[in-house]
């Protein structure tokens, strides 16, 4: 088993019309063993920029604490937010940085440009960015969750029709992966609000 599975995790971000959705799902486990079942994945950089970190648990902590230092620093230096391309960009090189002995993880940003216009991306665990216009997902539950995306992604969906569209996605495409579920966590982020919903599964 990968080291990438040891945790078990689902992340996807999916783009609306000026708005975004990025949804995990709440499981930690060790290999089969469940350990918890609110296990936060889903991480607020600020008010217009999430990361979804899946992979191993701790590396996803660790590195979240990084990014939020360096975060800190540039807004002292800067005065004003990241932008989520810039954001991208550090995330890419923190992780290409340790590329000999890489973060276990596959992180997903979403976020709001300047003009309200959505960004999403992920990378894999030395930092090769992956954009795209529709959706990103990551995790053990990566392959189900492309084919349920694909079936169900229409553009400029509007914040609540995006958000029921994500929450689909994820419940059914982690009941096709053992290593992830209990439940979702789903923000749907507009221009004016943050929507934040936790989701319960099937087994809850």
């Amino acid at each position: 088993m990968s080291i990438f599975e040891y945790n078990g995790s689902a992340l996807v971000a999916m783009v609306g019309k000026n708005c975004f959705a990025i949804a995990s799902d709440r499981r930690l486990g060790v290999n089969l063993q469940t350990i918890a079942t609110d296990f936060q994945k889903i991480y607020k950089i600020h008010d217009r920029v999430y990361l979804g970190l899946s992979g191993l648990g701790t590396d996803a902590q660790t590195l979240y604490q990084r990014l939020v230092f360096r975060h800190k620093l540039y807004q002292l230096r800067e005065e004003r937010d990241m932008k989520p391309e810039t954001f991208a960009s550090l995330v890419s090189a923190i992780l290409y940085e340790k590329r000999f002995g890489p973060y276990f993880c596959q992180p997903v940003i979403a976020g709001l440009s300047d003009e309200d216009k959505p960004f999403i991306c992920t990378m894999d665990s030395i930092g090769a960015k992956e954009l795209a216009k529709d959706f990103v997902v990551a995790g053990t539950a990566s392959e189900s969750l492309y084919g349920a995306c694909e079936a169900m992604f229409k553009p400029d969906l509007e914040p609540e029709e995006l958000f029921e569209v994500v929450s689909q996605a994820l419940l059914s495409s982690v009941d096709r992966d053992c290593l992830s579920g209990w439940g979702g966590h789903v923000y749907v982020v507009t221009p004016t609000e943050v929507t934040e919903r936790i989701l319960k599964g099937r087994m809850d």
